[in-house]
């Protein structure tokens, strides 16, 4: 698998509910995140994609378009947390080590109402 496989299967699983599949296949032992809401370590990030799993189970997880240069992938996705609701665009930026994800970051924008932009957001 391509860095840029290994990251989309990676959100893919996490979106599913299956976080702990996904850290078991492929993140790091010293892997680190920045997401502002949740401590720094893998553990309660991964808590916490499956909590959110469960509350949300009919979210709506589709990956628009990926990106790799050597160590790193961005991917750039619309989440919605039910398949009614607007929803959020949402870019993960990846860093690999060999083939396993050593850090983490994640960015989103909802999609506002009333779009000004005629060209959306995907």
């Amino acid at each position: 698998m391509t860095k840029k496989e290994i990251a989309q299967d990676f959100l893919k699983l996490a979106s599913k509910g299956q976080s702990r599949k996904a850290f078991e296949l492929y993140v790091s032992d010293n892997f680190k995140h920045h997401n502002a809401w949740f401590k720094a370590d893998g553990q309660t990030l991964m808590i916490a994609m499956e909590e959110n799993a469960k509350k949300t189970p009919d979210k709506v997880f589709e990956i628009q378009r990926a990106l790799e240069d050597e160590n790193l992938v961005a991917v750039h996705s619309r989440v919605r947390q039910t398949p009614n609701d607007l929803g959020a665009a949402v870019i993960h930026i990846f860093k690999f080590d060999d083939d396993k994800i050593v850090e983490l970051w994640d960015f989103g924008q909802a999609v506002p109402e009333n779009m000004i932009n005629e060209n959306g957001m995907f």
